[in-house]
């Protein structure tokens, strides 16, 4: 249910840093010097924020049209394809928040890039899901075939544990849905091909099959509870998508009033309604 001119989407990474720097400077941001005295908000000025675009921007850019002027809060959408700059973006203070990822990935992201950014709300979650142009059913899934999976730490974890839960192959015993290559026990004769998610649809025609993550399942036209071969459960599941902010930022007046309107009821009946094949399911509550 995307717009084709909501909002501006940055694919290279000049591009996005370039635009970003120009776009905000001009009207500040919670962590620019020139928009805020004493380390205090200008609420005056409009909350950024980092987003993918499915399902992420549509959630947001639904509460900016919906809800956000009754709120009093002034909403910005800025929309990026990749897993990296939004979180390089909010550290450095180029939008205010971000909203794409779940907390083993951002764990994994922090550590390895000394960033400070930290979760603030849980709004959703995206089922990832095993897809395939050439097979009918698990079983088809034979010795021989290729299978392609995310090649990030903690999408390539959860993916391999989707595979062992369905029996495809066996994992060493403890790695659960921190699990590499390496740690796989038994390929039981399947080969893999390990690609950036974004990517992932796109190799649908040269692999037999694919473990793609929710929003990029959206983007391909793909349904999770129509084309899947698997899907992953959502009860107990970890990988909530939320709102995060740098640290020190949890507690400007505009981020909470996001907050608040994250997890209103008018959202969870929005994703209910626009993502009917269980793609996106709401999950809401404090992130951890």
């Amino acid at each position: 249910m995307r717009k084709n001119s909501k909002n501006l989407k940055l694919t290279g990474a000049f591009a996005a840093v370039t635009a970003l720097a120009l776009g905000l400077t001009a009207c500040g941001t919670a962590s620019d010097p020139g928009a805020s005295k004493g380390g205090k908000a200008d609420e005056s000025q409009p909350l950024v924020v980092a987003a993918s675009p499915t399902p992420h921007a549509d959630i947001l850019t639904y509460v900016k049209d919906n809800l956000a002027d009754k709120a009093g809060l002034k909403l910005e959408v800025k929309e990026f394809t990749d897993y990296v700059l939004p979180n390089k973006a909010t550290q450095s203070g180029q939008v205010d928040a971000n909203y794409f990822q779940h907390k083993p990935y951002l764990d994994d992201f922090n550590k390895k890039n000394g960033t400070t950014i930290v979760p603030v709300v849980d709004v959703h979650l995206e089922p990832l899901g095993l897809y395939s142009k050439k097979l009918k059913s698990l079983a088809d899934l034979k010795p021989g075939k290729t299978v392609a999976v995310p090649n990030d730490t903690t999408n390539g974890g959860r993916a391999l544990k989707l595979l062992a839960d369905n029996g495809l192959i066996t994992l060493k015993d403890g790695v659960g849905a921190n699990g590499k290559l390496s740690d796989i026990k038994d390929k039981k004769g399947l080969e893999f091909k390990e690609l950036e998610a974004a990517t992932v649809p796109r190799a649908l025609n040269d692999v037999d099959a694919a473990v793609i993550n929710g929003n990029y399942a959206i983007e391909a036209k793909l349904s999770p509870s129509k084309d899947a071969l698997a899907v992953e459960k959502a009860a107990g599941n970890p990988y909530a998508n939320f709102l995060a902010v740098k640290k020190g930022n949890e507690k400007d007046a505009r981020v909470q009033k996001l907050v608040k309107l994250l997890n209103s009821p008018e959202v969870k009946k929005y994703i209910e309604d626009t993502y009917k094949d269980g793609s996106i399911v709401p999950a809401f509550g404090a992130a951890k």
